[in-house]
């Protein structure tokens, strides 16, 4: 999921006021003397154990009620940006994802328990699929009578068309697993078939509907995480009646309990109930609350401080993407009763700084910016201690088969960079005064780990020129194969429990175009060829160990990103708000369950 702004089933970018370099500890050589705050890396192995496949029975609603939970009354959601897209189509970002659980409905979703185990059920379907020739074929049947918020019953049609637009040429910002499951690899599906909108549907032997409520998937190879995939905001039905193409961006319609009431671009959105949902229906979601008015615009010092004083309106707030700023953590952390309101989690987020392969193609110069990086300073000014931890791999330690004995670039002993070892590089490569370019998101927190970062590149002989973005399209333009950046941070967490979910999208050459993940464009043949050999094996625990090895192999040969730090998530609701959890689906708060007390 890139990304926290990051995509996935990807977190949010988040900002953080100048005050908390205060707390980063900055010397380059120094350990970090903190004790570890938040979730430890024992919680986020947790969250590494396979997903469970549900039954017919687990997919039939109402949702398990949360105790306590009473109706009425609406939430108040702080969020820093705008959603950068509506559409799911387009959603590969976690905010956007986040949004989807309250807006719309797939064929398949997750329930989850109070000890975070995920099982994945028929959300739309009557359970999680059917597969037959060797998993090569996926067959759905839709449940009686789900209505989109206008009253169409959703129909096998639907769904054909859902996933036959993720084929047009707008459709440029989402995950591609089925596409290429169905159409071939890489830019192979946009080239197989372009879209509905000419009146051609792929062929039967792709997609078949052999009837209203039978959707029948031929795959090119066995996809056995298809049920995981199908949970993805991105293959959220788009009912074909009102497909408005470009413009469903800004003006989606809902099958899930809530649906949009007003929406100004870059200022807010108002969400009101859905009375064409039905729970009876839907195994996963709740409709406590009367709505949700998310407004934007809101940083995350303004949303700590303002949901912290407990007062009007943010007596009933939520974060939805945020996190708690860095400088407050002390009122937080040392208030018993304020703790009782806070959220946290270990969240399957990387954050590495990429490297435009296309540009930078010294290696020496890549390892050395890498072991440069100020981790932990970059981690704190994302949420102090409960933020996050130094990174030592491109793997998270909540996917399956992370070594967290691997440490590439001396995260374990030199936290804060290893200045002295990447100057020996810089003055091997002959790249004293290399001038290189550096795009950031422009947020307080981007701006902050950016000077960081940028200050420990100066010491070790590089001339960097910074270069400020847009964080609401941030994704949208380092997915450009010609960005013109030599040096970019992104954030990958896992779209499920698998390091299919890591490698592939974001180190396939295949993958190389605008749009799609492969942020470094890394074009390596023995990584292109494991990633086909590793996708081919049908055991879990074999493949994980694949995975790793590919992992390693990715860092020491290549190095096509640095690893920064890996993200925990510390949020904060207002006292007046129930049913608060952490969603090891979606890394945050879950909106689907919360409620208010009074």
């Amino acid at each position: 999921m890139s990304i926290l702004r990051t995509r996935t089933a990807q977190a949010t970018v988040v900002a953080v006021t100048a005050g908390a370099l205060a707390l980063t500890g900055c010397s380059s050589g120094s350990k970090s003397s903190d004790k570890p705050a938040g979730k430890s890396q024992k919680d986020a192995l947790a969250q590494a154990k396979p997903v469970v496949m549900g039954t017919a029975q687990q997919s039939v609603g109402p949702a398990k009620e949360v105790p306590g939970a009473r109706k009425g009354g609406t939430v108040q959601v702080y969020q820093e940006t705008d959603f950068s897209h509506l559409d799911p189509g387009q959603i590969y970002v976690s905010d956007g994802g986040l949004l989807s659980k309250l807006l719309y409905r797939g064929l398949t979703t997750y329930v989850e328990d109070d000890k975070g185990n995920s099982t994945v059920v028929g959300d739309l379907a009557t359970d999680a699929g059917k597969s037959s020739d060797g998993g090569k074929t996926w067959t759905y049947t839709l449940k009686d009578g789900v209505k989109d918020q206008n009253g169409n019953v959703i129909t096998s049609g639907d769904i054909r068309h859902t996933f036959e637009r993720l084929y047009a040429s707008f459709e440029t910002d989402g995950p591609t697993y089925v596409q290429q499951w169905l159409s071939g690899t890489g830019t192979k599906y946009r080239k197989a078939y372009a879209g509905p909108y000419k009146g051609k549907h792929l062929p039967d032997s792709v997609i078949a509907t052999p009837d209203d409520k039978t959707i029948v998937f031929h795959f090119l190879k066995p996809q056995t995480d298809t049920p995981q995939a199908m949970a993805m905001a991105a293959y959220s039905v788009v009912p074909e009646k009102t497909d408005t193409k470009e413009k469903y961006d800004q003006a989606p319609v809902a099958t899930g309990p809530y649906k949009i009431s007003d929406y100004k671009s870059g200022k807010s959105m108002k969400l009101v109930r859905n009375t064409n949902w039905d729970a009876k229906t839907d195994p996963m979601r709740h409709q406590y609350v009367d709505g949700f008015n998310i407004d934007y615009n809101q940083d995350k010092a303004t949303q700590t401080k303002t949901i912290l004083a407990d007062r009007a309106e943010a007596k009933n707030a939520i974060m939805f993407t945020g996190q708690i700023d860095a400088t407050q953590l002390q009122k937080i952390t040392t208030d018993k009763a304020v703790m009782k309101r806070t959220v946290q989690g270990y969240a399957p987020y990387v954050w590495q700084l990429n490297f435009n392969m296309d540009r930078v193609k010294d290696k020496r110069i890549r390892d050395a910016i890498a072991l440069a990086m100020p981790a932990t300073a970059a981690g704190r000014a994302d949420g102090g201690a409960y933020g996050g931890e130094p990174a030592t791999s491109l793997m998270s330690p909540t996917t399956p088969g992370y070594d967290k004995t691997f440490d590439p670039f001396n995260r374990v002993k030199k936290p804060n960079g290893d200045i002295a070892a990447a100057k020996k590089l810089i003055d091997e490569a002959g790249a004293k005064g290399k001038k290189l370019v550096y795009a950031y998101a422009n947020t307080p927190v981007r701006t902050t780990q950016a000077n960081l970062i940028i200050n420990n590149l100066k010491r070790i002989g590089l001339d960097i020129q910074k270069k400020e973005v847009d964080a609401a399209t941030w994704y949208e333009q380092m997915g450009k194969v010609k960005n013109g950046f030599d040096l970019y941070m992104t954030g990958w967490g896992q779209d499920w429990a698998s390091g299919n979910t890591v490698f592939p999208p974001s180190f396939d050459g295949a993958q190389i175009q605008d749009g799609a993940s492969n942020y470094s464009h890394t074009n390596d043949k023995h990584v292109n060829d494991e990633i086909a050999r590793i996708q081919k094996i049908t055991d879990t625990a074999e493949s994980a160990k694949e995975w790793e090895k590919l992992s390693q192999y990715i860092s020491t040969k290549i190095n096509p990103a640095a690893p920064i730090y890996y993200t925990k998530v510390f949020q904060i609701a207002g006292s007046n708000v129930g049913g608060l959890r952490y969603s090891t689906v979606t890394s945050y708060t879950d909106p689907t369950a919360v409620y208010l007390k009074k």
